[in-house]
């Protein structure tokens, strides 16, 4: 070994909710402004717990699981690996909590007028454009500079 540390990453997942009426969830975080819910695995957590968790604690609501539809690597410190699914509405009402100021449906074109960081933005454009091929992006911040783009298609497609 070269003397480096062991690697060390947090896991973050996240997801595009759709309702009946094709609308895209959003929360408004006291931070980052309006996003995805989304938000850290837990220790000894498994993804899709870590994420109907995440929505329900964020939005008040709960989720169909959909596809797995991007992964990212933000490879700056403290980096992390975001795994975001696509996801249905599956009941429960809209509430702000804790995470969050705000949760709202909104239209695709209101979603992208709304979402404003440029890794939110980036993300948020990447899911709405998901056609079945899991999207990979490794990016550093401050400032955001995307490293790495590269679609993945599943076993079987070219």
């Amino acid at each position: 070994m070269s003397g480096r540390r062991n690697p060390q990453h947090s896991v973050v997942v996240g997801c595009l909710v759709r309702n009946a009426e094709e609308e895209v969830l959003l929360i408004r975080h006291h931070k980052r402004g309006w996003e995805i819910p989304q938000g850290r695995v837990e220790e000894g957590e498994n993804l899709v717990d870590a994420l109907h968790r995440e929505v329900r604690e964020e939005a008040g609501v709960d989720i169909e699981l959909g596809p797995l539809a991007a992964v990212w690597s933000m490879v700056t410190p403290p980096a992390a690996v975001i795994f975001a699914f696509l996801g249905r509405y599956a009941g429960g009402e809209l509430v702000a909590s804790d995470d969050s100021l705000e949760a709202g449906w909104f239209s695709e074109a209101e979603a992208a007028e709304k979402v404003t960081g440029s890794v939110m933005s980036e993300r948020l454009a990447a899911l709405l454009r998901f056609g079945g091929t899991v999207c990979y992006r490794s990016y550093t911040v401050r400032p955001y500079q995307l490293r790495l783009e590269r679609d993945i298609a599943s076993q079987g497609e070219a």
